[in-house]
């Protein structure tokens, strides 16, 4: 029998306001991890379950994996998916996680947010929040801009923010089958739909609109992000437009930016794609982060790496970025 390479904990932990809230942890079992890696996770999903590939392969890699289930999200307390406050999911983020930083074993690793699809919002506005705390962050198909194929009308907009506060919580909102649309493998998309903790209802008013406005906050000061990023994208995606992540990769003012778009791809990269496809992803994602938590003369020497590649892939980045198959897009701005 193979002995696994990490330990599993879970524990509930209580946010600000008194609610109680379910938290993970994927813990390498032999060694010192080499970073820690906090999990944001997308609308209607949740760690133990939905994100345990992420925790069980990166922590294979060793790292330290931590996740908490948002309120109303997973296993923890709160009416079903309702967000009254966007700044609620990232108090209770920066809270829970900024702790488990501080703990002696760790006060001295390097930190880094995963955000998937809504949690890459999460994961931007916990950086905005405290710039210099994190060390870099891997970013999933992020929302953090309203494509111009589906952003609402201003007088729609206006019409719902009218009447928001007198029916908050209703599930007023159309939307497509999200599952059907962003986990491509139809073995995993049923395992996802048959997993009760996910939320697979209408959006509530609320929270809708919360995500619009969180998303329309975030694309008018992409130009305020300046940690270290790897934006990964599926070309497929029909649930977050891939040119969100470019325009994120353009506006960012950090020195150290990455960009990768997987031709074929669909919105679910870690969790809906053949294991082919899903192994490809992770790689990338491992050796992003084994670069840049490697010893300080080999960080440097792929930092002068990293100019050389941008000034050299300058054409096929304005062409389309970057295809499959090809490295990703690296930049860094002196």
């Amino acid at each position: 029998m193979t002995k696994l390479m990490f330990d599993y904990d879970e524990e509930y932990i209580r946010n600000s306001r008194g609610v109680e809230l379910f938290a993970c942890r994927w813990v390498p079992s032999y060694s010192s991890p080499r970073a820690l890696i906090f999990l944001c996770h997308g609308y209607g999903m949740e760690c133990s379950g939905f994100m345990s590939e992420c925790g069980i392969r990166l922590a294979s890699a060793g790292y330290a994996v931590f996740g908490m289930d948002y309120e109303g999200h997973g296993r923890s307390k709160g009416a079903r998916c309702y967000i009254k406050k966007f700044g609620n999911l990232v108090n209770d983020c920066y809270e829970y996680y900024t702790s488990i930083s501080a703990k002696e074993e760790y006060k001295e690793k390097s930190r880094f947010l995963y955000g998937e699809s809504m949690g890459g919002a999460v994961a931007l506005l916990l950086h905005k929040k405290d710039p210099s705390f994190w060390n870099g962050a891997i970013l999933v198909a992020p929302m953090c801009k309203i494509s111009e194929k589906v952003k609402p009308h201003p007088v729609v907009i206006n019409l719902l923010t009218r009447v928001e506060e007198i029916i908050p919580k209703w599930k007023i909102v159309p939307t497509k089958d999200v599952i059907d649309a962003a986990f491509k493998d139809p073995v995993k998309r049923e395992e996802i739909r048959n997993n009760k903790l996910i939320y697979q209802d209408k959006p509530r008013l609320k929270t809708a609109l919360e995500m619009l406005r969180t998303s329309m906050n975030l694309e008018d000061t992409l130009y305020e992000i300046t940690l270290p990023f790897f934006v990964l994208h599926g070309e497929a995606d029909t649930v977050t437009d891939p040119e969100i992540s470019k325009a994120l990769f353009e506006k960012a003012s950090t020195r150290d930016k990455t960009i990768k778009l997987y031709p074929g791809m669909w919105h679910g990269l870690t969790s809906g794609e053949p294991d082919a496809n899903v192994d490809l992803v992770f790689g990338d994602i491992i050796s992003w982060l084994d670069v840049r938590t490697g010893d300080a003369a080999n960080v440097e020497k792929v930092g002068c790496n990293d100019q050389v590649e941008g000034k050299r892939e300058q054409a096929s980045l304005h062409g389309g970025l970057n295809g499959g198959g090809r490295r990703p897009v690296h930049r860094s701005s002196m």
